[in-house]
């Protein structure tokens, strides 16, 4: 079953005209750093956007966080609230179920088919980012800069840029894990996923407004960019291991929604 999910995954040309979409605009925002004067020059302005102009290998970083905030959730939103609720709407989900296939397992196989496409999207977004940067913006043969203005190790920089990967990833699970809760309550995808982006629209919108900062620290998309942190000097951990218990919680919380709504549900269709 999961091999199968998987197998559906590669070969659906949407999963690759979304992962190319998601590619598109850091590579845009790459060309035109390249070929106009929109950035500021090397030594000046931020040390990091300064240090990306300089040094493209740096520009995975910048490419996380431009897709970050909008067009990846949407994407593992819609991907995820299809999950179950497409096979619902296409009447295959009771076919399914007639077979030797338990819930459980078909829930298991779903979501790791989903957590497939978070991790190719985010590998390949990153990677697509570090060619375009070396070949655009260059590479400066130095050692990165970090955020702070010192200079990193060439292993110090993988090894956070591994860690911010990893980041983004668990974030995009807690995502995942709540349009695929929405995806067991309804027969519609659409619904599903925008039932997950109208959460995320929210607690964006809650972020901005002072009377909510006492729920502030329990908003989904509170640390998003707390990985930036990694590529301070010293590390900032705090809000980076917040974001990692409360993307944890959500998951937790919302997978287990998930198996119990789907364990329990009168499957019609």
């Amino acid at each position: 079953m999961i091999a199968v999910e998987l197998r559906k995954l590669v070969r659906r040309p949407r999963t690759w005209v979304t992962i190319g979409l998601l590619t598109a605009l850091p590579t845009l925002v790459a060309v035109l750093l390249a070929l106009t004067d929109l950035g500021p020059r090397p030594g000046t302005g931020p040390a990091f956007l300064s240090a990306v102009l300089s040094d493209g290998t740096l520009f995975p970083l910048a490419a996380l966080g431009i897709v970050l905030p909008l067009f990846l959730p949407i994407a593992v939103a819609i991907v995820a609230g299809e999950s179950v609720a497409g096979e619902a709407q296409g009447g295959t989900l009771r076919y399914l179920l007639v077979r030797p296939v338990g819930r459980t397992r078909l829930l298991v196989a779903k979501l790791i088919s989903v957590i497939a496409f978070v991790v190719i999207a985010v590998l390949v977004v990153a990677g697509t980012a570090y060619f375009t940067g070396t070949l655009l913006l260059g590479d400066a043969g130095a050692d990165p800069i970090s955020v702070s203005g010192t200079t990193l190790s060439p292993a110090e920089m993988a090894q956070r840029t591994a860690l911010a990967i990893g980041y983004v990833m668990l974030s995009m699970l807690g995502v995942a894990s709540v349009a695929l809760f929405f995806s067991t309550m309804t027969d519609i995808p659409l619904t599903a996923a925008f039932g997950a982006l109208a959460l995320l629209i929210a607690s964006t919108l809650l972020l901005t407004l002072d009377a909510a900062d006492a729920l502030a620290p329990y908003l989904p998309t509170r640390y998003w960019l707390a990985f930036v942190d990694l590529f301070r000097d010293p590390i900032l951990w705090r809000d980076v291991l917040r974001g990692v218990l409360q993307q944890g919680i959500y998951v937790a919380v919302f997978l287990g929604a998930a198996w119990a709504n789907f364990a329990t549900k009168d499957v019609t269709s």
